[in-house]
């Protein structure tokens, strides 16, 4: 079972060690210093100015809250915690990684134990409280050292939370309606570490699915979730190398893609994107992983104004009520093939895979039904579009 002395070594020192240290810690300051700006070569520089005065606070009350927990365990390290953790914050702000603020940690630990050490030796403290004293520094040294880690993780945090709410502010402002002021993109887009494009497209998919989509995609892409659906915002869908982003991206969720124009279309393309995506869901245009919005245009029509083409329907194919089901589908097949072939029984029957004979009798029977309409041209629209909607 591990103890709180052997987490906390310090706590099985006397309180009389501190008294042996704390004579020491203005000359082990200077030296710690001195080792740390010719040991470590990202502080081999003046201590001077914010920085300088970092280090030598970070030095300094290290050593003093440590002579502090000898001399009283009870409260244990949290109040102090706070310049480590900022040492750590500071490292990241600087641009640099952790490497140099561990180095000078175990250069500190060196310097102090070897002085401190050589200060009990003087002041007669046996070899049993001097080994638990090199455990107790070495242990301290390791927790400054994690809480400059824990700084070092809450700001990179903290730096990818704003990038992240700036991003989500452009893209929120790229698709307002109306479009907004060039001035106030272009200022998002600098806010944002964002590159404004030439040209950009709109996409849509699941929002669940948004993760996993952006991740296959290159930084540039702009992801958020606008009203429950998964939104990407696509610098140069259709340029070198883009087709292939766009297929490993559509592997992971079915992406509708609206059309590529300047930045200052993406509402529109969004809009597309959005129908279509819809229109997928609602079984409305056949699925596939990757749908471009260009090429579904007529359905997303029929789509979007359902309400009417439903009123159209319901007034165009009443003479196909009467029907069974089954006769009803055959004669609506006949129907829009008549449409599409201009009322040619052979092209018919090669559409329908029958009998020319068997098309002409179709035929036929149509008109029994539907009389002139298929020949009259505001009539052969409606039912059309009445055909297509169904």
């Amino acid at each position: 079972m591990t103890t709180s002395f052997q987490i906390e070594p310090w706590r099985a020192l006397s309180p009389e060690v501190a008294d042996v240290i704390e004579p020491e810690l203005e000359a082990i300051t200077e030296e710690i210093l001195a080792t740390i700006a010719s040991s470590v070569p990202e502080y081999a520089r003046p201590l001077e100015g914010r920085f300088g005065r970092g280090i030598r606070t970070g030095v300094g009350e290290a050593l003093h809250q440590f002579v502090a927990l000898i001399r009283d365990p009870g409260p244990g390290r949290g109040p102090g915690r706070g310049v480590y953790v900022e040492l750590g914050r500071g490292e990241f702000r600087q641009g640099r990684t952790l490497d140099s603020l561990q180095a000078a940690y175990r250069v500190g630990a060196r310097v102090a134990w070897r002085r401190i050490a050589a200060a009990g030796r003087e002041a007669g403290l046996a070899a049993e409280p001097l080994t638990v004293l090199a455990e107790a520094i070495f242990a301290y040294i390791d927790e400054l050292a994690a809480d400059s880690v824990e700084g070092y993780a809450e700001a990179q945090r903290e730096v990818a939370d704003l990038r992240r709410r700036r991003r989500q502010e452009l893209a929120a402002l790229l698709l307002r309606e109306p479009v907004a002021e060039a001035a106030d993109v272009l200022a998002a887009a600098r806010a944002a570490g964002w590159e404004l494009p030439r040209l950009a497209a709109a996409a849509a998919c699941a929002e669940g699915e948004l993760a996993g989509v952006a991740r296959r995609l290159p930084p540039d892409a702009l992801t958020t979730v606008v009203e429950g659906v998964g939104c990407l915002l696509l610098p140069d869908p259709d340029g070198p190398g883009r087709a292939e982003q766009l297929a490993r991206a559509a592997e992971a969720a079915r992406l509708a893609l609206g059309p590529t124009g300047p930045v200052s279309e993406l509402p529109a393309s969004w809009s597309l994107a959005l129908a279509l995506n819809g229109a997928t869901v609602a079984g409305a245009v056949p699925t596939s992983p990757l749908l471009r919005a260009e090429d579904h245009l007529a359905a997303l029509l029929l789509f979007e104004g359902r309400g009417l083409a439903t009123r159209i329907a319901d007034r165009r194919l009443a003479p196909l009520r009467g029907l069974t089901e089954k006769a009803r589908t055959r004669m609506r097949e006949t129907a829009l093939a008549y449409l599409r072939h201009g009322g040619n029984a052979v092209a018919m029957a090669a559409d329908l895979h029958v009998h020319p004979q068997t098309a002409r009798h179709r035929i036929t029977r149509l008109r029994e039904l539907f009389g002139e309409q298929p020949d009259d041209p505001d009539a052969r629209f409606e039912l059309e579009v009445a055909l297509r909607a169904g």
